[in-house]
């Protein structure tokens, strides 16, 4: 495994992430992509097997239940100190007024929730889950600059927006002298490249390391093109994701195919290899339902695309509508 600094930091990450939404408990866990604590308990090892030592997660993922498999199976195989974590705010936790949001209320209320679920005194990441048109920025700021102060979270990050949004975000706490923020984490892969527009290079001069959410595009780059998936028939959300531009999305499949066929390897490991290459890409965050994922996602710092290969791999790419947050 290979490591990297998170953004313009001292933090070392591996530069894999492992997702956990799909690591749940109980009546939640209904999907074929959904897993009890005890059935999550070999992709963690597996995970830190391959050193592994960077887990993502959120409040919000299976109403909490993600965050208690952290603290019932993670934090039981690893020592506290040897892993980072990272959860997320601002998705909707109860009915009814200051449930959901960045507002002061919500955010100091949600970090000791997320904490008591994961059995942890601290995060190490703490990432606001998208930007919240309904609260004054000055508010979320401040108050995320108090969580780390009182030692909730050692350091903050945000996710999927404009890029002219982090941009003021990071002016405001620069100005006030609050903590920072020191990664993001949006959509890119090779079917969705809309953030190499302004988001990447914006991450690269402000020195915030980029944590890019469905890197295979929810496992659309894994396989020949029509190949289905059990998560792909239950999650609604996919096709919302890659309903533009099937014809050259198609292309694309079939050309990581075609260059992991000729090189031996899998296609998961030349779309993830085409990631990793990216302008201040630190550590994909991907999702495993089967833990070979794990070594196929592993293997990727062993190929080197050439610049032919990234030349053939892009060409078919088409603009289409941002969506992920917007």
């Amino acid at each position: 495994m290979e490591y990297a600094k998170l953004g313009h930091t001292g933090l070392e990450v591996s530069r894999l992430c492992l997702g956990c939404m799909s690591y749940s408990h109980g009546p939640t866990a209904s999907h074929g992509w959904l897993f009890t604590a005890d059935e999550s308990k070999p992709f963690f090892h597996r995970a830190l097997d391959l050193g592994i030592n960077f887990f993502d997660t959120a409040n919000a993922y299976a109403g909490g239940a993600s965050e208690e498999v952290i603290g019932e199976v993670l934090l039981k195989a690893a020592k506290r100190e040897d892993v980072v974590i990272l959860t997320k705010v601002f998705n909707r936790m109860r009915p009814g007024p200051n449930g959901a949001g960045l507002s002061r209320k919500a955010i100091m209320a949600e970090i000791d929730a997320s904490l008591a679920r994961m059995r942890t005194d601290y995060v190490d990441v703490y990432m606001i889950h998208r930007w919240d048109y309904d609260t004054p920025v000055e508010e979320t700021l401040e108050a995320l600059n108090d969580v780390v102060k009182a030692g909730k979270a050692r350091y903050l990050a945000a996710s999927s927006m404009w890029a002219w949004q982090l941009a003021k975000a990071i002016g405001i706490q620069k100005a006030n002298g609050w903590s920072r923020f020191v990664a993001m984490q949006n959509h890119v892969n090779l079917l969705y490249r809309e953030e190499e527009r302004e988001m990447l290079p914006l991450c690269a001069d402000a020195g915030v390391g980029v944590i890019p959410w469905s890197p295979l595009a929810r496992g659309r780059l894994t396989r020949p093109w029509g190949a289905g998936s059990e998560r792909e028939k239950s999650d609604g959300y996919t096709p919302k994701l890659y309903a533009e531009e099937v014809s050259a999305d198609e292309e694309i499949v079939r050309r990581v195919v075609e260059i992991a066929q000729a090189r031996g390897v899998k296609p998961a490991q030349v779309a993830m290899s085409w990631l990793l290459g990216k302008p201040a890409v630190v550590s994909p965050v991907m999702g495993a339902t089967r833990t070979e994922h794990l070594d196929d996602a592993a293997a990727a710092f062993d190929l080197e695309l050439t610049q032919a290969e990234i030349a053939t791999l892009e060409e078919p790419y088409r603009p289409r509508p941002v969506i992920g947050f917007a």
